[in-house]
């Protein structure tokens, strides 16, 4: 069979599937981490989780994760039916980590093209010794073990089946899953369906009956749906329950039907004979049933062949036992529909959409319009239509490349979780605003700076137990995690109730560092703390697994600033810090103010703008040293001319001939002085050619509607 059964094209699937399911366990583990113990609902929901990556894996062939899996779902199979009073939840919760790490572990490696060959023997070890533990503590429970295979007889058809006998309390259901069309995996996700069924189930028949050893069944699948017949004691909704609805399932249609039914709606053809003889025929020569062979005296039990033969039945049976205990009531998230694109395709289109907003620009703006005596009257129309498609599309594709940052918060909880532990401090982890959403490539920009300031919290931040009672602090420390919107951008603040920045220390440290040129009074407090974010700086002491090294926030701030990102840091000392990350919103397309300085042509993010000022000679202030500053409204200003600062031939000089752009960054301002100011347009951010050496103050380029290319400034850069 493993022969047979072609893994190429469902690798990713199954790498993304794994990933969510390790995903929601670190989610469900983490939820629970200060309970008691698991309640049914996390229970039911983990053996689940595991079952599926356990059959995922083996179809896979990946025998190390396959095994390590089955082995964490005995432990869950244990407590689901036994019920232990006793369960050490902390050394459980230590363990399921272990787990989703060894396992997260070897499906990088699967990602990367590597052997996923890690040697999990140590740890099923370790899990082996913890159930028989908790079997020791709680009683016993039968062995959760496939049954041992009885010799098998194939009944060619024309034979008689002996129908399932309906027990107390069962019911028959006949299952139609639907899926969207264009599904990938239809037929893997067939499979997944069967699986959650199987614990409930007393008989099981499904068709296509062929949905592991052949691909092609996706196909069948997709057009005809995928149809079961489960014979149960439960009612639909536990059954829906089971079944999971949101893998790119357009529809499940749940009929209870009658023993009959069950047989007669599920036959390759139209049965003959009646129901008073031995059984019912098939009506198929081709077919057939294939059986396990009975005991004397006993009735037979249907089993699915690995290898059935075309019009087989395919039956799953079970001795009737107690009624199945289903999870806790949940709710029910509203069902949507889902595909999955490749991110270089989403990459790919937004180039796309660039490069229509720059021959956007180029159409409107060409100068074959500009010809005196021309009736645009109609072309204006047409313009104007053509502008609000683009606008539409533009915002459709932003809003495909938008996605929450909940994942990426989820793993803060975990490194909380585990350097809390390392360190012996007890800290609650915070989230708030988790569901803003920011673009894919932001996401992947911010999640290393982001763990690194959850760390400097957790280790620099976060008093030790001692510590806090000595300074009449709750023994348990927080720690804060919030995003939000705010002035177009999206803010991260990190904030910790610790025992905040010393910034005499850090000055110190600066001075010896050779960082620190002046008396302290002379700098502000954020002047002081923007210090630790300095390559080689750090005013720890011991070096630790997690910090003091001398690296860190340095990382943090280059690749924020990377992004068009910066980094504000406030603290109190005795109080705690805070640290603020703001972020673009987007990396591809701005809008921006166009301006001209010496026949050159810049572009500055409409954001950084505070105003434009005409200005005249009584407002300027200049400095022997060549110095500029302007008074605009009491407040005083540096100036940076345009022309001069990089050094271009020509341009207004006299202030009252050109115009003043205030331009604010991280609540620091300056007044650039350009000759003109040319308008305003949507820009298509490109980087500056890695041949060209990089320019203090210039962030980037665009593709102006006349052809021509623009430098984008570098706000921060010019503060």
């Amino acid at each position: 069979m493993a022969e047979e059964f072609n893994t190429e094209g469902m690798l990713d699937m199954f790498l993304f599937e794994s990933g969510q399911l390790l995903e929601k366990l670190e989610s469900i583990v983490l939820d629970n981490k200060d309970a008691d113990g698991f309640d049914e609902a996390a229970i039911n929901e983990i053996f689940r989780i595991m079952h599926t990556i356990k059959g995922s894996s083996g179809i896979m062939m990946y025998t190390n994760i396959s095994t390590i899996s089955h082995k964490l779902e005995d432990i869950f199979y244990f407590l689901r039916e036994s019920q232990p009073e006793h369960v050490p939840h902390e050394e459980l919760t230590g363990y399921i980590l272990d787990v989703s790490d060894f396992i997260q572990g070897e499906l990088q490696k699967i990602q990367d093209g590597e052997e996923p060959d890690g040697d999990e023997k140590d740890l099923v070890g370790q899990l082996e010794a913890f159930l028989k533990k908790i079997k020791g503590n709680g009683g016993t429970v039968q062995k959760h073990e496939e049954p041992e295979e009885k010799e098998k007889a194939y009944i060619p058809a024309q034979q008689y089946y002996i129908p399932p006998v309906a027990t107390e309390n069962s019911r028959f259901y006949r299952i139609r899953i639907t899926y969207e069309p264009g599904t990938e995996m239809s037929n893997i996700r067939a499979y997944t369906a069967v699986y959650s069924l199987k614990e409930i189930a007393e008989d099981l028949l499904y068709t296509p009956d062929d949905i592991i050893t052949n691909e092609n069944s996706g196909d069948v699948i997709l057009a005809e749906g995928f149809l079961m017949y489960v014979q149960a004691q439960a009612t639909k909704e536990d059954i829906l329950k089971l079944i999971d609805t949101s893998s790119c399932v357009n529809n499940i249609d749940i009929q209870e039907c009658s023993a009959e039914e069950f047989l007669v709606g599920f036959e390759p053809s139209q049965a003959e004979g009646t129901t008073e003889e031995k059984g019912k025929e098939t009506g198929n020569s081709e077919g057939g049933i294939i059986i396990e062979a009975a005991e004397e005296g006993s009735s037979a039990a249907g089993k699915h062949s690995e290898d059935p033969k075309p019009g087989d039945y395919v039956i799953k049976s079970k001795e009737p036992g107690k009624p199945k205990k289903m999870a806790k009531e949940q709710n029910q998230a509203a069902k949507q529909s889902f595909i999955s694109v490749n991110v270089e395709k989403m990459d790919l289109l937004m180039d796309l959409i660039g490069e229509l907003v720059i021959a956007e620009a180029v159409v409107l703006q060409n100068p074959d319009l500009k010809v005196p005596g021309l009736d645009l009257t109609n072309f204006q129309k047409a313009a104007a239509q053509l502008s609000k498609t683009t606008t539409e599309l533009q915002d459709a594709i932003m809003a495909m490349r938008m996605m929450p940052l909940t994942n990426t918060f989820q793993k803060m909880n975990r490194i909380v979780f585990d350097a809390s532990r390392k360190l012996g401090k007890d800290i609650d982890l915070e989230v708030v605003g988790e569901n803003t959403e920011v673009d894919k490539n932001i996401i992947e920009h911010i999640s290393d700076p982001l763990m690194h300031l959850i760390r400097n919290s957790v280790d620099h931040g976060i008093e030790t137990r001692e510590e806090r009672q000595q300074t009449d602090k709750p023994q348990r420390g927080k720690i804060t995690l919030e995003a939000k919107n705010e002035g177009g951008k999206v803010w991260i603040i990190v904030k910790d109730d610790g025992k905040g920045l010393n910034k005499h220390k850090i000055y110190e440290k600066a001075c010896q560092n050779g960082i620190a040129d002046r008396s302290m009074e002379a700098y502000t407090d954020r002047e002081i703390y923007s210090f630790i974010t300095l390559p080689g700086f750090s005013t720890k002491e011991k070096v630790t697994e997690l910090s003091g090294r001398g690296v860190g926030m340095d990382v943090v701030v280059k690749n924020i600033q990377a992004i068009g990102g910066s980094l504000d840091i406030e603290s109190e000392e005795g109080k705690g810090s805070t640290m603020t990350l703001k972020i673009p919103l987007t990396l591809a397309i701005i809008d921006g103010i166009i301006l001209g300085s010496a026949g050159s042509t810049f572009v500055v993010e409409t954001g950084a703008v505070k105003e434009f000022v005409r200005v005249t000679e009584d407002m300027m202030v200049y400095e022997p040293n060549g110095d500029e500053y302007i008074m605009i409204r009491g407040t005083c200003f540096p100036v940076v001319r345009l022309n001069r600062h990089f050094h271009l031939q020509g341009g207004g000089e006299s202030v009252e001939d050109g115009i003043m752009a205030v331009l604010e960054h991280e609540e620091k301002q300056v007044c650039v002085f350009v000759d003109e100011l040319v308008g305003e347009q949507e820009i298509v951010v490109k980087p500056i050619p890695s041949y060209i050496k990089k320019v203090k103050g210039i962030s980037g380029c665009t593709q102006l509607g006349d052809g021509s290319i623009a430098l984008i400034l570098d706000t921060g850069g010019l503060v």
